[in-house]
């Protein structure tokens, strides 16, 4: 589903590249990609052609953009949104079930010793939240 500001990228005409303002993105021809005659990146049509997405890139995730009729915008999946909440349910459940054994423990000189088990635990969880979403 694309944004309602976004148009559908025409494979016909020419656009600015979304890395450098000065570049131009022109088709490349029997494809359904385009080339910036600056930076010589490739992008490729994505999504029923209403995203570009950066070919060759040395990052850990691959850039996309949308384009609105005068610019490009980041595209964002929309599967980190979607699982996002169930994610932060998750963790919080997590923290409470760790911290209520660990407050009805018998044990009563490994309490504390639990307590900072359980809220390291709980901030790996959050980490990996945070590395996860990143992207």
């Amino acid at each position: 589903m694309q944004h309602p500001k976004t148009q559908k990228i025409d494979l016909n005409s020419e656009y600015p590249c979304p890395c450098r303002r000065r570049g131009r993105l022109t088709p490349i021809v029997l494809t359904e990609a385009f080339g910036c005659d600056r930076c010589q990146q490739i992008f490729v049509l994505q999504e029923n052609g209403y995203v570009i997405e950066q070919l060759s890139t040395n990052y850990p995730y691959k850039r996309s953009w949308r384009w609105t009729g005068h610019q490009w915008h980041i595209a964002h999946s929309s599967l980190g949104r979607g699982y996002f909440p169930l994610t932060l349910f998750i963790i919080f459940g997590l923290i409470f079930l760790l911290l209520l054994t660990t407050l009805n423990s018998p044990l009563s000189y490994s309490i504390t010793f639990r307590v900072v088990a359980a809220l390291v635990l709980s901030m790996m969880l959050v980490l990996m939240l945070w590395l996860a979403c990143r992207r």
